[in-house]
């Protein structure tokens, strides 16, 4: 049951992460033409959001983690 739990987590993190960036290079590509101009409070803000939101997704199943 821990192993499975270990699996889960360490799944849901890897999506999460992969989430965060995606929405990040998102946010960062639109309307930025220099790296001073980039709202970064914004960016984080949504990241750390879509982060959550994934991990909530994750609770109802992650297909990586299929039982065989």
């Amino acid at each position: 049951m821990k192993t499975k739990f270990l699996n889960w987590v360490k799944a849901a993190g890897v999506r999460m992460v992969k989430t965060m960036a995606e929405t990040a290079l998102a946010i960062i590509g639109t309307n930025t033409v220099g790296i001073t101009e980039v709202d970064w409070v914004g960016v984080i803000s949504a990241c750390a959001l879509s982060g959550v939101i994934t991990v909530l997704t994750c609770v109802k199943g992650l297909p990586e983690l299929r039982e065989e």
